[in-house]
């Protein structure tokens, strides 16, 4: 049975790095051995799973399938160790955290004090940045990322569900009038997050999909939500981003929530992500367990 699961191993970090050697470095093996676990792997299950060149390598279609069912051994296999060790291993040392910058600094960060109080040896440390950290090479712990999942390979679990919200504040709305349809948003200053081009800022997207595009305009653009929500508080024009971000000002009144007439863009959720290929930590189990019980609370009210 050691032997089966460490050619599962070898093969699944093999395919996730890009080649037998990367994963020979990974498992601390010679490529030689990485090579030879595959070919045992092979030669039990029957048939080619791979193919090797010595550049590349290629999933066969029954690797393919493989796959994804080595990987869920894999991981329910180290989560059982993961559970027997917990209750054995002090949790302690340094936490690595990427999470997404204002949804960081608003709904994460404050959490730190409670998760202390529980585990006082973890120190942790941010990286609050918009962009996906590789958890691989910049060696983060845990990523949170909001929205819907790619297939990245990355082993998630769902921390909330996210929704999106058009407001805007009530001297606004006393000044413009309240838009009611999408059509109405052509007379009203819409406050326009910035990505990758111009064309995208001036483009909102509605239905659950984000399939009708709406070409809107305002007197600001930024590249975070947080700012042109402070806008909108101000009177400057319409917000249109995550309920996270205007969650407490819909609560004390700053902002009011406009209704549509069509269905808002589905956001997703937002994920703690580790990597298939680092074997989870007890603290960054604790973590992880922790914010799954912590941000559905704060989540009621996005």
């Amino acid at each position: 049975m050691a032997d089966r699961l460490a050619g599962m191993e070898v093969f699944v970090r093999a395919v996730r790095l890009g080649g037998l050697s990367a994963a020979a470095r990974d498992l601390r093996m010679s490529p030689a051995m990485a090579a030879k676990h595959v070919d045992a792997l092979e030669a039990r299950i029957g048939t080619t799973l791979v193919h090797r060149t010595t550049r590349r390598l290629s999933l066969t279609e029954a690797g393919t399938d493989y796959l994804e069912r080595a990987e869920r051994i894999l991981q329910d296999v180290s989560e059982a160790e993961a559970d027997a060790t917990s209750r054995s291993v002090e949790i302690r040392g340094l936490l690595r955290v990427s999470a997404p910058a204002t949804f960081g600094v608003l709904h994460v960060a404050p959490l730190v004090p409670a998760f202390h109080a529980l585990h006082p040896d973890v120190r942790i440390e941010f990286g609050f940045n918009d962009r996906h950290a590789d958890l691989l090479e910049e060696r983060w712990d845990v990523a949170i990322r909001i929205g819907r999942l790619a297939d990245s390979g990355l082993i998630a679990r769902k921390l909330a569900s996210m929704r999106m919200v058009v407001a805007a504040s009530p001297a606004y709305l006393g000044r413009r009038g309240t838009p009611r349809r999408l059509d109405d948003l052509a007379d009203h200053d819409c406050l326009c997050r910035t990505r990758l081009t111009h064309a995208e800022a001036s483009t909102w997207s509605f239905g659950r999909d984000g399939a009708i595009k709406v070409a809107v305009g305002g007197v600001m653009q930024a590249d975070n939500g947080e700012g042109l929500l402070r806008a909108a508080e101000a009177g400057l024009g319409v917000f249109y981003g995550p309920r996270f971000i205007a969650a407490q000002a819909l609560t004390t009144g700053t902002m009011v929530e406009l209704d549509l007439d069509f269905p808002l863009m589905e956001l997703g959720a937002a994920y703690a992500l580790t990597h298939p290929t680092r074997r989870p930590t007890a603290k960054t189990r604790a973590w992880i367990d922790f914010l799954v019980a912590a941000l559905p609370v704060s989540a009621r009210s996005w």
